[in-house]
């Protein structure tokens, strides 16, 4: 956490609840932040940013609690102080041993010895090599991680997800829950195998009647007594018992011990239901068959019918553990995969085979419950090598927690990597083949295998793991509870929000309830080789993003990366999450894909329903390396024309609200865009950045809302301006960034023509960048609309650069216009060829790839009507009018100035009285306050000089500046009255201009024809004529634009920027 929150959190009147960090320990002591006047330089701040005296008490009172079973136990009030406690836990209690305690568990006890003997030496080590270092260089991540800063109780899931943000940490931190789940059931199905195998087989419920159906009945056992076994460990986390298992280590000694295997011919056999390895035996000199004859004849006379293979081999005794010396290593040294169902032979022995092996199933052999191959063995081995968390997990519990992670971690790694390697190499020195290979120990008495090592009995190895596999069970089903209720409490996914309450002390019922139910799904797979490569799935996952979160962090070089543990390197990250990809996909390539899959779902969920977090995640950090990136590659040249999209400038409107008045343009701008390009959103709101910050922000909020609401994807931007024009013209001109700058703006046409003139026309020309101006917006269909059969209808009466044609093309990319069809109109004259005219446009629109019918208007000279001119003559009247009003404002102007001046004189006056004088308070405010105001009186009337004087630049010399005295203020303003009163009888007399009265013509001639031919249009697109030269105008040139749509319903009148937007070739 930052500096600055750890004191805010702490202080009051910021509007933060005290409890919204729970590490700070903190009073109401806000006191007296400084004493004495010896700071009255900074007293202003004092609130907001703490003296460093007052910041490092607050960091003296510092603790990290744990967020673990304690702090759910230990139910405290609000109002109650804390009492500050020290972690007392070093690194070998705290770290070495839990991980030591994790890491060798049931996979060592019960799988070992069958991965070698299936495996061999060699891919033994190799895969014992693989999982070990996709470990160790975890472990280094993980180390540079924890390191950075305090990590509170809360293991993988809390380094992820602050690392690389809500989305990854949610699908990463559920992917170790369920990972977390599975061990548990294998935990379970671990214990209960050892119990049925090896402890007291004749608790079996399901028995087996004929050889071919044991392996049904084993896994029948498995599901009734793990389902049982479940229920009991759910109970004892449910009440809270608080079940401690501390195993001493258990020392493994390679003893000569005396244990014989009976082969027949080169067959291993099951030894259960026989004591003496012979066919007959001499008893009183007499020959009688042994059990072993019943289990292969059909009576025990020695004239009985025998299976054919035990009349044609011998039975043969060799020693289980010959010993180092025997060289049985050389036998051991490479694999033996098969089938399922494949007979573990020696192949070292003597066979006479048999010709009917149909058999062989039902006789008494050991044989292969699966099929065996290299990849399956790496996804079965694996889960030997998890649980390097644990120390992490207990962060909260340490002392040193930055130097004992990274210490007590990759030293427990180091010890389980040697024991593993040692185990592997005299596991194939000593054992027999085939007794590796002998998965359940059915060749020496139903013994677990690795116990017949064991000093001084079995019994130790056999009592050991059963506990062993009970321990981890529970701390699997205590542990994932608490984690899926973190991540509930986080917020970030939000259908898990009710995993996140529990009992009135907290513990996680819901939670635990949850788990319980996936675990019996693991229980209920029954089988340890089944369940084992799915949890590698999630674990591995887990790991891979541990690296990933190091690796990024280390090459962003984010100003907060700085690991306390220094031996860490990016290319180090890279190569164990390579490692760890690569183990997934060699494990089970299905169960990976699978696995990525749920996380890839949980992640885009998280985007689209929660991620509301900012947690300074290395993702953000990525996402502005790789936007700077990009833009700093991208040329401000403007793009080739095959390459050129509309980058869209929306221009909005805002009502007294600040809400938006027209929302179908963000509609029309989805369905245009289709989420591809450049949106920047702008509006503006008129007055100083100072006085309207507020409203400022409620505009922004408004637009984004109405922007989530219209699926319009893009950036916002309100700006306040002293008057609508130049906020406009600051948009038209930086928005944007580099080469992200839009090429294109849209906005709505006005409501009233004081709201809107010609500058922006004028403005976007002058930027080269098209205009686009949508008449009667708020009837342009939503985005849910779906428009029948009809037309857009494009009327290309000049050609700029091809935007016409364009735009329909886009328009009917959208499923809202997707049913439309394209017709182009073009105008001919009297003078020319129409029909090669339409040949000509036909055959460029086929270059083009654009499907459209094609229609040539031809426009006649004809009169001038006298509607036309009468409706000319009225245009000029209202704008003389209207200059007559502008005059008027002119004469207000000049008083505001006079007001300024009487006001500059006053304040002098004030000045030189306040530098005599004492000083004092109220008149010292007086002052302030006067002198804000006349600021911001000088400020708008410099800032409406400025806009008048855009408005009549060819003005005359009385817009020159000059000194006003009282007497020149008076004759001035009573000329100007004269001059207006005359001018507004002068109005009624005048004549209208030739040629306004040719544009209203034209106004009026293509009006007429748009009308006739499109009426019926779903949208017309046309060409918006120039504005005049002269910009006095420009209420003239309104006047033209609206008699030209007069009448139609849907218009979009496009101006291009100056340049080819369209080609022909490829």
């Amino acid at each position: 956490i930052t500096l600055m929150e750890v004191f805010s959190s702490a202080s009051t009147g910021d509007g933060m609840p005290k409890e919204s960090s729970p590490f700070i320990n903190t009073d109401n002591d806000k006191g007296n932040l400084y004493d004495g006047k010896n700071m009255a330089l900074f007293e202003e701040e004092m609130d907001s940013n703490p003296m460093v005296s007052s910041l490092l008490n607050k960091l003296a009172n510092y603790t990290n609690l744990t967020q673990g079973v304690k702090e759910h136990e230990e139910m405290e009030s609000k109002t109650k102080i804390q009492k500050i406690t020290f972690p007392a836990l070093g690194t070998l209690i705290g770290v070495y041993l839990p991980c030591l305690q994790n890491i060798l568990g049931v996979i060592l006890f019960l799988r070992l010895t069958w991965i070698v003997g299936t495996a061999g030496i060699m891919e033994s080590l190799a895969i014992v090599v693989m999982t070990c270092s996709c470990t160790m260089l975890t472990a280094i991540s993980m180390s540079a991680i924890a390191t950075n800063g305090v990590v509170p109780a809360g293991g993988s899931y809390y380094m992820i997800s602050r690392s690389l943000g809500p989305e990854f940490g949610g699908a990463v931190g559920l992917c170790f829950y369920l990972g977390t789940t599975f061990a548990g059931s294998m935990y379970i199905l671990g214990t209960i195998e050892i119990l049925l195998t090896y402890i007291v087989p004749s608790a079996a419920i399901f028995k087996a009647e004929k050889k071919e159906d044991e392996a049904e009945a084993l896994l029948n056992n498995m599901r009734v007594y793990g389902t049982c076994c479940l229920t009991l460990m759910s109970l004892v986390v449910f009440v809270g018992v608080k079940y401690v298992n501390k195993l001493a280590l258990v020392f493994l000694a390679c003893l000569c011990f005396v244990c014989f295997i009976c082969l027949l011919g080169n067959r291993t056999l099951q030894n259960h239901n026989f004591d003496q390895c012979l066919k007959t035996m001499e008893v009183g000199n007499v020959t009688v068959t042994t059990k072993l004859w019943s289990l292969f004849c059909d009576s025990p006379d020695l004239n009985a019918t025998c299976n054919e293979y035990f009349t044609l081999n011998n039975v043969t005794v060799i020693q289980g553990i010959p010993g180092l010396t025997s060289g049985v290593i050389r036998d051991n040294i490479w694999g033996d995969y098969g089938p399922n169902g494949m007979l573990v032979e020696n192949k070292h022995q003597a066979s006479e085979p048999a010709a009917d092996t149909s058999q062989d199933i039902y006789m008494p052999y050991v044989a292969n419950d699966i099929t065996t191959f290299f990849t399956l063995l790496v996804g079965i081995y694996f889960p030997s090598v998890t649980g390097i968390m644990a120390g992490s997990n207990r962060s909260g519990d340490l002392r040193d927690a930055q130097k004992s992670i990274p210490i007590g971690t990759i030293m427990a790694i180091a010890t389980t990597t040697f024991i593993y390697i040692s185990s592997v190499i005299l596991f194939g020195a000593c054992i027999e083949g085939v007794v590796l290979r002998d998965k359940f120990g059915d060749s020496v008495k139903g013994n677990l295998v690795i116990g017949i090592l064991a000093w001084p009995s079995p019994w130790v190895i056999v009592i050991g793991s059963f506990f062993s596999c009970c321990g981890a069970g529970l701390q699997s089903l205590t542990g994932a509870p608490r984690l899926l209720q973190a991540i509930a409490r986080d917020g970030i996914v939000p259908f898990l929000q009710v995993f996140g309450h529990g009992k009135a002390n907290g513990e996680p019922t819901w939670a635990l309830l949850l788990t319980g139910g996936i675990c019996e799904i693991g229980i209920l797979i029954a089988s340890l080789d089944a369940v084992a490569p799915i949890l590698s799935m999630f674990f591995l996952m887990c790991y891979l993003f541990v690296n990933l979160a190091c690796a990024l962090q280390t090459l962003l070089r984010t100003p907060n990366w700085r690991p306390r543990f220094k031996f860490y390197h990016w290319a180090l990250s890279f190569l164990g999450a390579s490692l760890c990809l690569s183990l997934m996909f060699i494990s089970s390539w299905y169960y990976a894909l699978v696995a990525m899959l749920i996380a890839g779902c949980i992640y885009k969920y998280i985007e689209y329903r929660g991620a509301e977090k900012e947690w300074g995640d290395g993702i953000n950090g990525l996402s502005l390396n790789a936007a700077r990136y990009a833009l700093i590659r991208l040329e401000e040249a403007p793009p080739h024309t095959k390459n050129w999209r509309p980058q869209m400038l929306l221009l909005l409107n805002l009502d007294s609200d600040h809400a938006v008045k027209h929302p179908r343009l963000l509609s029309f701008c989805t369905q245009l865009k289709a989420g591809k390009g450049l949106t920047i959103v702008g509006s503006v709101l008129e007055g100083t950045y100072m006085t309207k910050e507020a409203e400022v922000k409620k505009a922004e909020q408004n637009i984004k809302s109405s922007m989530t609401t219209e699926r319009t994807k893009g950036f916002c931007h309100v700006v306040a301006s002293s008057n609508l024009r130049d906020g406009f013209s600051h948009l038209i001109q930086t928005a944007g960034l580099g080469g992200m700058k839009h090429n294109t703006v849209l906005m709505a046409w006005p409501g009233t023509w004081k709201q809107w003139r010609a500058f922006t026309v004028r403005e976007t020309t002058a930027a080269h960048q098209a205009l686009l101006v949508a008449k009667n917006v708020d009837s342009f269909p939503t985005n849910a609309d779906r428009l029948g059969q009809g037309t857009i209808d494009v009327w290309w009466v000049v050609h700029d650069g091809g935007l016409l044609m364009l735009l329909p093309f886009l328009l009917r990319q959208h499923k809202v216009w997707r049913k439309c069809k394209m017709r182009i109109f073009t105008v001919a004259n009297m003078d020319d060829n129409s029909i090669q005219m339409k040949k000509d446009l036909q055959m460029f629109l086929y270059h083009l790839r654009l499907d459209a019918e094609v229609e040539v208007v031809e426009m006649h000279d004809s009169d001038i009507s006298a509607f036309t001119y009468e409706k000319t003559l009225v245009m000029e009247q209202r704008s003389q009018m209207l200059k007559q009003m502008q005059l008027s404002r002119t004469e207000r102007e000049r008083e505001i100035q006079s007001i300024t001046d009487s006001s500059r004189s006053s304040i002098r006056r004030n000045n030189q009285t306040g530098a005599a004088g004492s000083e004092s308070g109220p008149s010292r405010e007086l002052e302030d306050t006067q002198e804000d105001e006349v600021a911001q009186l000088i400020h708008d009337r410099n800032t409406a000089s400025h806009a008048a004087l855009n408005d009549k630049a060819d003005a005359g010399p009385d817009r020159v500046h000059m000194t006003w005295t009282k007497d020149k203020f008076l004759t001035e303003r009573n000329r100007n009255r004269a001059e207006a009163s005359m001018g507004v009888r002068d109005i009624f007399n005048m004549k209208p201009n030739q040629s306004n009265v040719r544009r209203m013509h034209t106004a009026v001639k293509l009006n007429e024809v748009v009308v006739n031919k499109s009426q019926g249009a779903h949208l017309v697109l046309l060409n918006m004529p120039g504005p005049p030269k002269n910009r006095g105008g420009d209420e003239n040139y309104m006047e033209f634009l609206e008699v030209l749509l007069e009448g139609l319903n849907r218009v979009l009148l496009v101006r291009g920027g100056g340049r080819e937007v369209i080609t022909i070739y490829s």
